[in-house]
């Protein structure tokens, strides 16, 4: 498949697509970062192809040799007592060049008092949502190209809800394996059953990375683009102004091309010190911006973390800043069988 032949399908699936042009969707939860290593990345990564099988979650076509018999477990603790986590697999097979996996998602947001309209308290009700995916992904020359069928459940108080959707994802990897650049097509599907008579649309997303691993240097800097189906994906606000503007009818509209262009992209780095620890560190100018504050600067965008290998085990940390009132806290195991 050349550039060519990608960029035309982008350009169809932008006209044909009306479903991703919405700016809200059900079961969001699908977005959040599946392991601490892509929470210290930014929380999206789809360009970084090694023997961590939870990329394969954002990307299909991730799933190599490299993930054989490897286990992941993540658990983050989210905002506000929200617990979620993910767990990942691979298996390659043995006389084909496929390599397949699978996982679970699951979010739990705890338990809510449950009250009449006069506020008097008559029990509890608890929410939640999780999701199970398959996929695989085959090798042709320098590229891969992966597949994820994903069923997806939820169930808030007295509400369900469940739905089905698909990824779709193609790598490249040049000779030397250091560059490496990356399209998915992420939560393409809909609802089959709706909370009350309601069909939403799913978080569709379109997703472009590139990632390389310097050849005198033992680092790897990444940027993602994320939100593609959509170009204005600033969060609305009203911004103060004090300034007079004297002979004009009306003050001159302020342009935020530059701002809404760094909001599409995630900038993050890896820094390899031996075989045992990985440093890395991320900026999400849109989490910046949305957790914006006036007259208060913050490190809210940025995240970061480390990972451990030791022979057959790997221990991940991530931390992710969105406001100077806290952020969040993510840890994982991965394990060689």
């Amino acid at each position: 498949m050349g550039i060519k032949k990608i960029l035309l399908g982008y350009l169809l699936l932008l006209l044909a697509n009306e479903t991703t042009t919405a700016q809200t969707a059900v079961f969001q939860f699908l977005d959040l970062s599946p392991s601490a290593r892509i929470t210290a990345l930014g929380g999206q990564q789809v360009a970084i192809m090694d023997n961590d099988p939870t990329g394969a979650a954002q990307n299909p076509a991730l799933y190599n040799e490299q993930m054989h018999h490897q286990l992941a477990v993540n658990h983050q603790f989210y905002v506000a007592d929200i617990q979620q986590g993910a767990v990942g697999f691979a298996h390659r097979w043995k006389t084909s060049p496929l390599t397949f996996g699978g996982g679970v998602q699951y979010v739990t947001y705890g338990n809510f008092v449950r009250t009449d309209l006069y506020a008097n308290t008559i029990g509890e009700f608890s929410a939640g949502e999780y999701a199970v995916h398959l996929g695989g992904s085959w090798q042709r020359r320098h590229w891969r190209y992966g597949m994820n069928v994903r069923w997806i459940g939820s169930q808030l108080a007295d509400y369900n809800a469940n739905g089905l959707s698909a990824d779709f994802g193609a790598a490249y990897r040049d000779s030397s394996g250091r560059f490496m650049a990356a399209i998915v097509l992420k939560h393409a599907g809909a609802m089959l059953n709706t909370y009350a008579g309601e069909r939403e649309k799913l978080p569709t997303d379109l997703q472009i990375g590139v990632s390389h691993r310097l050849k005198y240097l033992p680092f790897r800097f990444s940027v993602m683009a994320h939100d593609l189906f959509r170009w204005d994906i600033r969060y609305p606000r009203q911004e103060p102004s004090n300034t007079i503007v004297l002979g004009q009818d009306e003050a001159k509209k302020k342009s935020y091309f530059v701002d809404n262009l760094f909001q599409h992209l995630i900038f993050s780095g890896e820094l390899y010190l031996g075989k045992v620890l990985t440093l890395r560190v991320a900026y999400n100018h849109q989490r910046k911006q949305v957790f914006w504050m006036n007259n208060r600067r913050s490190l809210a965008g940025f995240s970061f973390g480390a990972g451990i290998q030791i022979k057959r085990f790997g221990i991940d940390y991530g931390r992710a800043i969105w406001h100077p009132a806290g952020g969040n806290h993510h840890l994982g195991l991965r394990v060689s069988f």
